[in-house]
């Protein structure tokens, strides 16, 4: 059996870090894709636009509205679903979208299992640590369109280890193999 190669990031956030183990192995081309928005900056002071308790929580999105964001690549790129990857559990990172093959930056984090996701939305990674703060986001107050009343940021993203960077692992498209 190989060794599962992992990756983990720390979401720094207003109410706390949440650290994320991401799954480079079953689905990378997703990875990249956060990894990438992450090293370049592009996630630091978003807001969680969408809080709804007892189902997850998305964010990603750079004007708030829950209606932007773009890929590394600036449009969208294909789900990458695989049979590991099921929102099974509290704390399942996965790409939002606007049906199949759309995705883009959003991601949202589940508040349990949901399993009428499945082949639906790429599961990428799992919370690892710091699920109290994922417990204080969800019992954040919102207001109309499951906004939280107070902004709840993502301040920055710290990369711990990229498997697919330490191999030299690029898409240098949505659509290519790797390079």
């Amino acid at each position: 059996a190989t060794r599962r190669e992992t990756m983990s990031a720390t979401l720094h956030t207003s109410l706390g870090d949440i650290k994320i183990e991401l799954f480079c192995e079953t689905a990378p081309r997703t990875s990249f894709n956060f990894l990438a928005l992450a090293a370049s900056g592009y996630y630091e002071g978003t807001i969680f636009h969408r809080n709804i308790k007892g189902f997850m929580v998305q964010g990603g999105d750079p004007t708030g509205t829950g209606k932007g964001g773009a890929s590394i690549w600036g449009g969208t790129f294909r789900d990458e679903f695989h049979p590991d990857n099921i929102h099974d559990a509290r704390g399942v990172v996965s790409m939002a979208n606007k049906g199949a093959d759309t995705n883009k930056s959003q991601f949202f984090l589940t508040y349990g299992p949901q399993p009428h996701l499945n082949n639906k939305y790429t599961v990428f990674g799992r919370a690892i640590h710091g699920l109290d703060v994922l417990d204080a986001i969800e019992r954040a107050p919102v207001g109309p369109k499951d906004r939280p009343l107070t902004d709840i940021r993502l301040e920055y993203i710290t990369i711990h280890a990229n498997p697919l960077a330490d191999r030299d692992i690029v898409f240098h498209s949505p659509d290519d193999d790797p390079a």
